[in-house]
């Protein structure tokens, strides 16, 4: 008995991680993910029937999650493959509330984070654990992902918010999430942070910080932005992300070791 409760909390030493390490490729590719996803949703919504771009961004949505899901351990392409889709599904999804519904951005932005929250108390009630490093099992790769799909809503949301509501402009949002991204490091470094909560605080404040440099560079310039076009701005994000993922998939510098046991951080 005694055994069974210090091996409590242990990821099995054969399991393979389904998620990367975080590096900062990691970070800098996440960024990328949210405004190729914004600038993406945008021209979608721009060139094509509203309805029609969103049972798109769904369909892909699902068949790169479902790819996700099925390969049994973490590859670069698949994962950020997935990580797009989300990007992309989610800001159709917190735009649609807006747009369609008329839901305001404070509105959507609180609602969010209320669901945001549910999910990782659901986790960490189920799991006893938020760390990434754990993500080595189905139901705790669905729980990242319910989280990953929600942090993406809420972001947009947020990013929509100061940019339009708060009437700060895309570039002043863009400089204002550039600041805030870097809280959840310091405070870890230097006040002792949870990790975990450090991280998805990070996670969460990438999806605004990319969403807002994405619009700044692809709105007119009566808008405050350099008048790109979402096209443009989407296809060059894109092959930034490609570049990094093919690195990535090559070095292998995200790949975690299956062979040690780690164990989970509460």
């Amino acid at each position: 008995m005694a055994e069974k409760e210090a091996l409590r909390g242990v990821v099995v030493s054969g399991a393979l991680s389904k998620v990367p390490e975080v590096t900062v490729a990691f970070w800098v590719t996440k960024v990328l993910t949210t405004g190729m996803g914004e600038a993406t949703s945008d021209f979608l919504a721009q060139h094509m029937d509203p309805v029609l771009a969103v049972g798109i961004g769904g369909v892909a949505f699902a068949v790169a999650l479902a790819v996700q899901f099925r390969v049994r351990r973490y590859i670069a392409a698949v994962y950020w493959t997935a990580v797009v889709m989300v990007s992309v599904f989610g800001t159709m999804a917190a735009d649609t509330l807006h747009v369609a519904l008329g839901v305001p951005y404070a509105a959507s932005t609180c609602g969010f984070a209320l669901v945001l929250a549910g999910v990782l108390a659901l986790w960490h009630f189920s799991e006893r654990t938020l760390s990434i490093h754990s993500v080595r099992t189905p139901r705790r790769e669905a729980f990242y992902w319910a989280t990953v799909v929600t942090t993406f809503a809420l972001g947009t949301a947020t990013g929509d918010l100061t940019a339009t509501t708060l009437h700060l402009g895309y570039l002043p949002s863009g400089l204002l999430f550039a600041v805030v991204i870097a809280v959840p490091a310091l405070a870890h470094r230097r006040l002792g942070l949870n990790p975990v909560v450090a991280f998805w605080f990070a996670y969460i404040v990438t999806r605004p910080l990319g969403a807002s440099f994405a619009d700044w560079m692809a709105v007119s310039p009566s808008r405050g932005g350099l008048g790109w076009g979402t096209g443009p701005v989407s296809l060059t994000w894109a092959v930034a992300i490609a570049a990094f993922v093919a690195y990535l998939g090559v070095s292998r510098a995200d790949v975690a070791q299956p062979e040690v046991a780690e164990p989970e951080v509460v």
